[in-house]
């Protein structure tokens, strides 16, 4: 059982959150354990500060172990950050068997030359995720093993990242007493959460609103087709009512989280916020419609940003399924009837789903969803469950590449 037990952790720019899980042999999930600690150790993704973000890991990772007894070791970590790019890029082989049978070797040795491409010395590589494959002029195929063929071809989705932010996410870890066991993209793993399967295959683009940034995926006929990260996000909003409004960061965060309203037109009743006055000063009362009007500029412009790289992707005739919405930032109030005007598409709130057992309730919220789907693709990808050996900026030996890449594959084709 040690095997399965799989520990999600999403480090935020404002919270980490910590999930314990395991996996019965009849696939259930169970959430055994569950941590969350508030974060100033990041700012727009980016590690910042590495002891304040070292102590909020051990504190969320020591809450999840508390509640779950099991002693954790090795954890899959989501990565986000304003230094995430994005491209796509090709390859080709010449198939050399006797038969000319495409293997499994065949496609990692493709994926290698995919990796071949310019990139600043100050970049790295954080996932290669095939758009398609091309056997001999024919295109379309989602899965080549055991075709026939001379020449095989593939387009892939390329993430890169700064060196020196992964790496500072490796140390923090690492400081907190804990082995990166995975490293993922935080809305590649939100989607593993939160996404339908017939979602993923219409077409749909998620958009995960958190403290520090939006990331963005564009996801059709079950693989990722655009990503980005979006530098603006729910601290902005507080931060836009912390001055707007004249008040303290805890009383503009308390606003926005209890009174929060991100479309104007909803109120009904113009009610009145009282907070308590600065310094002994007298109490302060504020209009929940101007506090809406602030929280809807800053919300607009997250989702204007959001509409233009649907745009960018190529893909918005194509997002059947609509948009679903997820992380804290999708909590405020009327946020699915501001994307569905701005975006043009139909909006929902995703939450953590595929979970069987356990805590379930406790993790049954918008803010668990990277975390939870951190756990859901290890879970189903044992690749994820062994430890990284060679860590950030280190090249490892080409058995092992391949081994990752292996592991990767046999995943990606079971999803397909």
């Amino acid at each position: 059982m040690e095997e399965r037990i799989i520990v999600g952790l999403d480090i935020g720019t404002t919270k980490v959150c910590a999930v314990v899980a395991s996996i019965t042999e009849n696939k259930q999930v169970n959430i055994l354990g569950v941590g969350k600690a508030p974060s100033d150790g990041l700012n727009r993704g980016v590690v910042v500060n590495i002891d304040k973000t070292v102590n909020a890991i051990r504190a969320a990772v020591e809450q999840a172990q508390l509640a779950s007894g099991i002693e954790v070791t090795a954890v899959n970590v989501g990565i986000a950050g304003d230094h995430i790019r994005s491209l796509r890029s090709k390859g080709v082989i010449t198939i050399t068997n006797r038969d000319n049978e495409i293997t499994i070797k065949d496609v990692e040795r493709l994926l290698v030359d995919c990796r071949n491409i310019a990139l600043p010395s100050d970049y790295e590589i954080i996932h290669v995720i095939p758009q398609e494959f091309i056997v001999d002029g024919q295109d379309g195929i989602s899965d080549p093993v055991g075709m026939s063929g001379m020449r095989m071809e593939a387009e892939v989705h390329i993430i890169t990242g700064l060196v020196s932010a992964v790496k500072n996410m490796y140390r923090c870890v690492e400081r907190a007493g804990f082995q990166v066991a995975d490293l993922m993209l935080e809305p590649l793993a939100s989607s593993y959460a939160v996404l339908e399967q017939e979602e993923r295959e219409a077409g749909v683009v998620l958009v995960d609103i958190g403290g520090g940034t939006t990331d963005v995926a564009i996801i059709q006929d079950n693989t990722v087709r655009h990503s980005a990260v979006v530098a603006i996000a729910g601290q902005k909003v507080t931060d836009d009512i912390r001055i707007g409004l004249s008040v303290l960061e805890d009383q503009a965060e308390k606003l926005k989280r209890d009174h929060g309203l991100c479309y104007a037109d909803l109120i009904t009743e113009d009610e009145i916020i009282t907070i308590p006055g600065i310094a002994g000063r007298p109490p302060k009362e504020i209009k929940k419609s101007v506090l809406a009007k602030i929280i809807q500029a800053r919300v607009e412009e997250i989702l204007e940003i959001v509409a233009i790289e649907i745009k960018r992707s190529g893909y918005s005739s194509q997002l059947s399924a609509g948009a679903v919405i997820t992380g804290g930032g999708s909590l405020l109030e009327g946020m699915c009837p501001l994307a569905n005007e701005i975006l043009g598409i139909d909006a929902k709130i995703g939450l953590p789903r595929g979970l069987t057992g356990g805590l379930v309730n406790e993790v049954k919220s918008p803010i668990y969803a990277t975390g939870v789907g951190l756990v859901l693709h290890a879970l189903h990808n044992k690749g994820a469950q062994v430890p990284i050996q060679t860590g950030p900026g280190k090249s490892g030996d080409s058995e092992d590449l391949v081994s990752k890449i292996s592991q990767r594959m046999k995943t990606w084709f079971k999803e397909f």
